[in-house]
């Protein structure tokens, strides 16, 4: 039968049959973490530039739910290389991504360990970091990402965002970093009765994007001015 047709149970209940969709996918799978959200995934593969044909370094794999957006969006020119630290979360990883493809990604590379125990050089057009303390990991990012590559970390905490935003722009190696997160609304609309829905997905995660500098060149200083207090107490 074609997708859309209506099936009906022994007891006689009707549903609309589809072959789901990636969002449907990632919600149901089977979950180690916590998944990258629909909303928040396709925010990623928009704002950090996932192209076909692009170079993706991945660390902190979860789910796979991230991982599967990452590599459709790269298509079979790119590549996709994941790092993560829990050997248990990489195997259910694996299974959701082979799952969703029917078969292991040619594209796809998958390591356990700690992403500063890589050794990269320039190899890749995109750094998407998903972990508990990415500006740890700003170097590494810095020396993997070739120039003009795209920075992106996904964290849950305001704490988290400004340890990273500051750790970028103390590396010197990254343009001033930029944030932003993504609230979803949905309406109910029933003749003329339009109105928000009385539930939403609100705060899930903060995305914070960089761009990787020319070797041996300086960060244009920022023209604004701090607000008062945005550092400490000053001691003068």
């Amino acid at each position: 039968m074609p997708e859309g047709s209506v099936v009906s149970t022994t007891a006689g209940l009707k549903f609309t049959a589809f072959k789901p969709l990636l969002a449907d996918y990632v919600l149901t799978m089977p979950r180690g973490a916590t998944i990258v959200y629909p909303k928040d995934a396709a925010m990623i593969i928009g704002v950090a530039d996932i192209y076909p044909g692009a170079r993706v370094l991945e660390a902190g794999v979860g789910s796979g739910a991230l991982t599967i957006s990452l590599l459709r969006a790269a298509g079979p020119t790119g590549k996709v290389h994941s790092v993560e630290r829990r050997s248990d979360f990489a195997d259910n990883a694996r299974s959701n991504v082979d799952a969703y493809f029917e078969a292991s990604p040619e594209n796809w590379s998958l390591v356990v360990g700690d992403l500063q125990d890589q050794n990269f050089e320039s190899e890749f057009d995109r750094v998407v970091l998903d972990m508990l303390a990415p500006w740890e990991c700003v170097d590494i990012a810095a020396r993997a990402l070739r120039p003009g590559g795209v920075f992106l970390a996904y964290v849950a905490t305001t704490t988290q965002l400004s340890a990273t935003a500051e750790a970028l722009k103390e590396d010197g190696r990254f343009t001033e970093p930029e944030s932003s997160e993504t609230l979803v609304r949905g309406w109910h609309h029933e003749g003329l009765a339009v109105r928000p829905q009385q539930r939403m997905i609100g705060h899930t995660g903060f995305l914070i994007q960089s761009r990787r500098m020319a070797p041996g060149v300086e960060v244009l200083a920022r023209r604004r001015r701090p607000a008062k207090g945005a550092y400490g107490v000053s001691e003068d």
